[in-house]
């Protein structure tokens, strides 16, 4: 006995042997070709997804400026303490929209170097950053290349030098061209 599509009275597609099989198998393979892209393109999850991290913002600074302190603890009710050699005291992030927040200014005293950052939260958990330190001062003045470089102390007159060439090669090419119409 034949199966029959509900309303029409016509057999089945289904009902033709081996054709459920194929049907399933079919949507089987369909699902493990996309499956493996769709993986691919889901981003990783972050390092600190656990619930307890610390982040620096920024993570390199020069001494006596101010750093930003975003952390999580897995209660982030409660205020946690932040400690390093790179700062003076110990550092109270406060809740604030569900993170523990601060900020800390880094003494003009400290040496330039890598600096850990330890949060502990009130149960006791721990997290940890780097803070790189570097030296103060204003970065040296970059290559002498291209036309700033070989230009001189003041390229005024190279300009006007050049700039006359330009015209009178303009003026030269008018002339040129009006007469070679004429003709």
């Amino acid at each position: 006995m034949t199966e029959r599509s509900v309303g029409t009275g016509m057999p089945s597609p289904l009902s033709r042997p081996g054709r459920g099989r194929r049907a399933v198998l079919s949507g089987v393979a369909a699902a493990a070709l996309l499956l493996p892209p769709v993986l691919l393109l889901t981003p990783p999850a972050p390092a600190w997804a656990a619930d307890v991290y610390v982040e620096l913002n920024p993570s390199t600074v020069e001494a006596g400026y101010l750093v930003g302190i975003r952390a999580s603890c897995r209660e982030n009710t409660e205020p946690a303490t932040v400690e390093s050699d790179a700062f003076a005291d110990k550092v109270t992030v406060e809740p604030q929209l569900d993170l523990l927040t601060a900020a800390a200014t880094v003494p003009e005293d400290r040496s330039a170097r890598p600096y850990r950052v330890k949060l502990t939260c009130p149960d006791g958990r721990v997290a940890t950053a780097v803070l790189n330190v570097v030296q103060p001062g204003r970065p040296s003045e970059g290559p002498a290349t291209g036309f700033g470089g070989t230009a001189g102390d003041n390229p005024g007159s190279l300009l006007l030098g050049a700039g006359l060439a330009t015209v009178a090669a303009g003026v030269a090419l008018g002339i040129f061209t009006s007469r070679r119409q004429r003709a």
